[in-house]
């Protein structure tokens, strides 16, 4: 029996061993292999033979203790290793290794696994996936790029194909105005030098001109002939502070009015009224026809904002060509007050640029502050009215913006795909209200959050797995965040190849959270995670398997010695 025992003993200690050696061989193996976790064989004894269960102590006796033989040992577990192993830089933006417990979560045709191993790169089809093809799985992004965080799906990064714009929403104007020149204190006052009537070689006092008249019906008081007639073409071209203004044309049709000619010249002038913008006169600034039958045109103060209107800037286009139209204008008064002008390009959702005009006039002044009024002009408005915002800011008497600083101005862009209106906030607040008399008063756009349309070119990923797009014009969204899981016992995953893990019956359901959260541990993007085999100490433990696995081979030498010695005895 003991013999026997003996033999059985050290056969199963041969087989341990042989595990031993073939789990430590598959770690050295894989000490190269990125994300794997090193694994050991326990051992535990098995049963004993037990020959006496020894005797308590007496009065005669001190008793003895029990007497047994060990029947070898089994192996009690394969435990995989999942403790931190070393990370090292790479070359590539999409490899990742994870500092903490979680795993990455990648899919497949067989399903959702499990890793650690963090070489990523993108696919045809734009999407992150590992080096055997599984898609890395997380929190994608709406339309907006706000993270959608009630399911997972593949992490999609479309480099060179994704393209957007930013909208302008907030400009920011600098420079410094001269608080210390003169205050406006009048606008521009334009009139024509004749007056109309509505009657073939009439009087404007027989049959004056209104804003109801048909422009078919208008004639120059005295003149047989109607300015106009249906069919043509007016096209107006006046000039303001000196520049020339875009041109806006309108048609002639039977039911035109003269007030739609003089609503044509207010809106292409970009004359500002209302609010608490000044009047002149106690008029408002405006095109209107007078108590005298002419056309009269009100403008606002700023030299910078004075009009001029010259025989030739209305003409007529039709078949015969073009033809200056009898209106001529005489300027009673010129706008004063020292200005300021400046053009900027904002952006609209489309990325398309849209030209705005920004100029001031010093509009009052006291021993503690000095206003400025400000007109915003744009070509590209898609209405005819060119005007798109007006106010005020103040400067106290130190030259610091003390009111008005923060305002608002809208900009149509109906005629466009484009989200309308623009709703632009514009800021004053680091504007300066001293400037040397010889420098005068200058503007500059500091800064606009808007740009024209630009291509996804690069990406990063933070330490909270959230993935940054970068396109090429500077803008930058978020386009999804890596997801990680948790396991109450990663002891009971399984391994499927790949370096990759399946959920095991006693692993525990994976507990999905995002990086930085819950233990799961915090991203490191351009780092992977390299094996964990301890290769010093693996091969020390291959040694001393190796010596157990030549003392168990030695028993079974000496039983079989033994045997022979018992088989010569019947000789």
């Amino acid at each position: 029996m003991g013999l026997t025992s003996a033999l059985t003993t050290s056969l199963n200690g041969l087989a341990l061993n042989e595990q031993t050696i073939d789990v430590l061989g598959n770690n050295i193996a894989n000490a190269g292999t990125n994300g794997f976790k090193s694994s050991s064989v326990l051992f535990q004894t098995q049963l004993s033979r037990t020959l006496s269960v020894g005797s308590r102590p007496s009065a005669d006796n001190g008793g003895t203790n029990p007497r047994q033989i060990g029947l070898g040992a089994t192996s009690t577990a394969i435990i995989k290793d999942f403790s931190q192993g070393s990370i090292t830089n790479s070359t590539s933006p999409s490899d990742l290794a994870i500092q903490g417990d979680g795993f990455f979560i990648v899919e497949g045709n067989n399903g959702v696994m499990y890793t650690r191993a963090g070489n990523f790169n993108l696919s045809s089809e734009d999407t992150l996936v590992s080096l055997d093809g599984l898609r890395v799985q997380g929190y994608g992004v709406d339309q907006d790029f706000n993270l959608i965080t009630t399911q997972l799906e593949d992490i999609t990064i479309p480099l060179g194909d994704l393209v957007i714009a930013q909208q302008t929403r907030n400009v920011q104007i600098g420079g410094a105005l001269l608080s210390t020149a003169d205050a406006a204190t009048q606008g521009s006052l334009l009139q024509t030098q004749v007056s109309l009537s509505s009657a073939a070689s009439s009087t404007f006092a027989a049959d004056p001109a209104t804003n109801a008249t048909l422009l078919t019906s208008l004639y120059v008081e005295g003149d047989a002939t109607p300015l106009f007639a249906e069919g043509d073409e007016l096209t107006f071209t006046p000039r303001k502070g000196g520049r020339v203004l875009e041109p806006q044309t309108l048609t002639v049709s039977a039911t035109t009015s003269l007030s739609e000619l003089m609503t044509l010249m207010d809106q292409t002038m970009g004359i500002h009224s209302g609010g608490t913008v000044p009047q002149e006169g106690g008029v408002d600034p405006q095109v209107r026809l007078n108590a005298a039958g002419q056309i009269e045109v009100v403008g606002n103060r700023g030299t910078v904002n004075d009009l001029s209107i010259s025989l030739g800037d209305l003409v007529i286009s039709s078949g015969s060509g073009n033809t200056t139209v009898n209106l001529p204008f005489l300027k009673q008064q010129s706008a004063d007050g020292h200005s300021a002008i400046t053009d900027f390009i904002v952006y609209d959702s489309l990325g398309q640029s849209v030209n705005v005009k920004l100029t001031t006039y010093l509009e009052s002044q006291d021993s503690t502050s000095t206003t400025f009024r400000y007109f915003l002009e744009s070509f590209d408005d898609s209405d005819a009215d060119i005007v798109v915002g007006d106010g005020t800011f103040t400067f106290d008497s130190e030259g610091k913006i003390s009111g008005g600083g923060i305002q608002q101005f809208s900009i149509d862009r109906n005629d466009t795909a484009a989200i309308s209106p623009m709703q632009i906030t514009i800021d004053f607040s680091k504007m300066s209200g001293i400037s040397t008399s010889a420098g005068g008063s200058a503007m500059t756009l500091n800064s606009q959050d808007g740009s024209s349309p630009g291509s996804l070119s690069r990406f990063v990923i933070d330490e909270t797995g959230v993935i940054n797009g970068i396109f090429d014009n500077g803008i930058i969204r978020t386009l999804g965040q890596i997801v990680l899981a948790r396991f109450s016992n990663p002891q009971g995953l399984l391994e499927n190849g790949g370096t990759n893990y399946i959920e095991g019956v006693s692993s525990g359901t994976p507990f999905l959270v995002t990086p930085g959260n819950f233990g799961a541990g915090s991203i490191r993007a351009g780092s992977v995670e390299l094996s964990n085999t301890d290769i010093g100490r693996n091969l020390v433990d291959l040694i001393v398997a190796s010596t157990n696995y030549r003392g168990n081979a030695r028993v079974i030498d000496s039983v079989q010695r033994l045997v022979d010695e018992l088989l010569l005895l019947g000789r």
